[in-house]
């Protein structure tokens, strides 16, 4: 049969594809939708027909799943935050283990290389310990709100409709960042829309509220309130800081960052501390992280944790080794290992995080590990001495490969590669065939109810 766009099919979904969609055929043509798992049978539409594949929406559930669950969330299903709700969060892992070891297989044309089960998130929910909310002047309605006179729609703080950067829906609580997280979003929103200042406009680029950004550092149960506006008004903000504070005692900063950029991200060009201390102090294991409002910090404290235990089970240090540290962040990583290595080199193209990495080094009293800020390329021709063991944890598009040539070059005895991508995994992992082995990839779930999820991998010179 002829799939065209447009038409509507009955389609059994046989397995979750590599990015979270399930698949199933029409006379041998995959079909990829949205929200179903393997064993549900759709009647979907076809939405995008290329040569190899169609991509399609759901239009009735005429069978569903034995591996099905109800949601617990009422946002499941409208919301982009999470999407796999629906999945009982062992089969999540199992899907999540087999997209890793498919990756090596299908796309680093790698045999045989042993990929671990993964590792559990230590929280299923209330696992988030940043959570950004997006201001609208206009509020996307679930259905069953659509014809409720009472419903608010001209205002909205919460998350988007997935796909979309103007549909927001107006999120009373996500059960991805803990309760507490809730009860100041539901205060912040009172205030904002009494406040007489207009929500920001996401297609007319005007208004004044334009993000909410909550920050929980778990080992101290502390929170830092980032508002991001598209202007000063010391007056309006000034009070809603000093109503979080007096209503939330664990909130222990509040800052607004402003910006003027109609570019939807939630980080400010200057920042205005309105109340407590401008960063937060959060843990993972023995050591502790000063978090200002715009740095990276791992978003899964607790998983982050068994993370990066695997990397140091993985980098198999003695105390003796000289590491490098590559796309090395605020230094999370090379500080965790510094207790076990002789000396540990980081490099990071973002000086702000490099400057962040010294900060949490003076915090912690390690004097064996240094960080440099610029290009990664330019920065590895510098390398003198070879490393006995390398850190890699790039960005999702993975290395350039010239980066790559430059760490073959280099011939590291170890090599320990951090990836939050299986698919750039699988080509970096084949681009390092030629000299390295791959003795072992365990995956970690960092992102409980999305497809998302992180891997380690063990290379040895051959």
């Amino acid at each position: 049969m002829a799939v065209k766009k447009g038409q509507e099919i009955t389609l059994d979904i046989d397995t979750l594809a590599i990015g979270g969609k399930g698949m199933g055929r029409v006379d041998g043509m995959a079909v990829f939708v949205d929200q179903v798992v393997p064993g549900d049978r759709v009647r979907v539409r076809i939405t995008r027909k290329k040569k190899n594949y169609a991509e399609a929406r759901v239009m009735e559930m005429m069978a569903p799943s034995k591996e099905r669950i109800a949601p617990p969330c009422p946002y499941s299903g409208f919301c982009g935050g999470c999407k796999w709700q629906f999945l009982p969060y062992e089969r999540q892992l199992a899907y999540k283990t087999d997209h890793v070891a498919q990756s090596i297989a299908h796309i680093g044309l790698l045999e045989n290389v042993p990929v671990h089960p993964a590792i559990a998130s230590p929280n299923v929910f209330a696992y988030r310990n940043k959570m950004e909310f997006s201001c609208s002047d206009h509020a996307w309605l679930l259905p069953h709100d659509m014809d409720n006179p009472d419903a608010v729609r001209d205002f909205a703080v919460g998350l988007h409709v997935p796909g979309t950067f103007h549909k927001v829906l107006d999120t009373d609580a996500c059960m991805l960042q803990p309760s507490a997280g809730n009860r100041i979003l539901s205060d912040v929103r009172q205030y904002m829309r009494h406040s007489g200042l207009a929500a920001y406009g996401l297609k007319s680029h005007k208004g004044f509220w334009r993000f909410v950004m909550l920050r929980h550092a778990p080992s101290r149960d502390h929170w830092m309130v980032n508002i991001i506006t598209a202007s000063e008004n010391p007056t309006a903000l000034d009070s809603l800081a000093q109503q979080l504070m007096a209503t939330h005692p664990r909130i222990v900063s509040v800052v607004n960052n402003i910006t003027a950029s109609k570019a939807g991200i939630a980080v400010g060009e200057r920042e205005v501390l309105l109340g407590g201390v401008p960063v937060l102090t959060d843990g993972i294991g023995d050591f502790s992280f000063e978090i200002s409002a715009n740095s990276f910090f791992q978003t899964n404290t607790g998983a982050a944790e068994r993370l990066y235990e695997t990397v140091a089970r993985y980098a198999g240090l003695t105390g003796r080794e000289r590491v490098l540290d590559l796309y090395c962040g605020t230094g999370t990583i090379g500080i965790y290992l510094s207790r076990q290595a002789a000396w540990v080199t980081g490099m990071e193209l973002v000086e702000s995080a490099v400057n962040d990495a010294r900060n949490n080094c003076r915090l912690n009293g390690i004097d064996n590990c240094r960080f440099v800020g610029g290009d990664i390329k330019e920065q590895l021709a510098c390398v003198s001495e070879r490393p006995d063991v390398l850190i890699i944890d790039p960005p999702r598009v993975g290395m350039h490969k010239d980066v790559v040539k430059q760490v073959l070059a280099m011939g590291p005895d170890r090599i320990v590669y951090v990836s939050c991508n299986p698919a750039t995994l699988a080509r970096d992992l084949q681009m390092m065939d030629e000299l390295y082995r791959v003795c072992e990839v365990q995956p970690v779930d960092m992102f409980p109810h999305t497809f998302h999820i992180e891997a380690v991998a063990r290379l040895e010179k051959k």
